[in-house]
């Protein structure tokens, strides 16, 4: 009897060992870096990211587009999205809302889920749904009851998804700039586009590879 209840407590006290290691470490609190243009978070960034990637209580995204009609070759971007980071799913900014001005040309004019206007330091003034889906869209894609990673290729879009996010509600703690891909040199890069190696050989637009949030405006339902 005595070595069936040591068995049954060192077995329980097991249970509670591997219970405590599944548990995740809770995250550093959302920092932003004053001296950054866009707000990049000063401990989980694009040079951190790898510490913390499949975690469940977090929604990675990329704020990119596929293919940016953008000229961010002007300033040493890349307008099509070559590579993400694994768990990241793509949902393009430009697509969610009006872009404040770029500094490049070319920037995205199409239909978008909101219409911004902006007061003169720039903060987000009203924020107003051009669809009956365009709320439904950003809660689905941005669960409140997570922690939000938001990546794009500098920086600039995963800032204004933050900002977007914040005005309509969503709890700014929560949410993370971790900055711009274009500078990422982890071990978890996902490849979407191939570039040939010579001139005899194409480039692959692996596009299928990537985990991408597909919005079709022309059904969605315009106020």
């Amino acid at each position: 009897m005595k070595i069936k209840r040591l068995f049954i407590a060192m077995s329980f006290s097991s249970l509670i060992f591997i219970s405590g290691c599944d548990k995740e470490k809770p995250l550093p609190a959302s920092s932003p870096d004053p001296t950054s243009m866009f707000g990049v978070d000063r401990n989980i960034n694009i040079m951190t990211i790898d510490n913390y990637l499949g975690r469940s209580d977090v929604a990675y995204r990329d704020m990119r587009m596929l293919f940016d009609p953008a000229d961010y070759v002007f300033i040493g971007g890349n307008p099509d999205l070559d590579a993400t980071i694994k768990g990241f799913k793509i949902v393009p900014y430009p697509f969610l809302a009006s872009l404040s001005e770029l500094p490049v040309k070319g920037a995205y004019k199409g239909n978008t889920l909101y219409t911004l206007t902006w007061d003169s330091f720039g903060n987000i003034e009203t924020a107003t749904a051009n669809y009956d889906e365009s709320l439904m869209i950003l809660e689905d894609l941005f669960p409140k009851d997570k922690v939000i990673f938001l990546m794009c290729g500098g920086g600039g879009y995963a800032g204004m998804t933050k900002a977007l996010l914040i005005k309509l509600g969503w709890d700014e703690s929560k949410l993370y700039n971790i900055g711009g891909n274009w500078a990422y040199q982890g071990k978890n890069s996902y490849e979407i586009i191939k570039y040939a190696e010579n001139p005899n050989e194409h480039n692959i637009f692996a596009t299928w590879r990537a985990d991408y949030a597909y919005i079709d405006f022309s059904k969605l339902h315009k106020k």
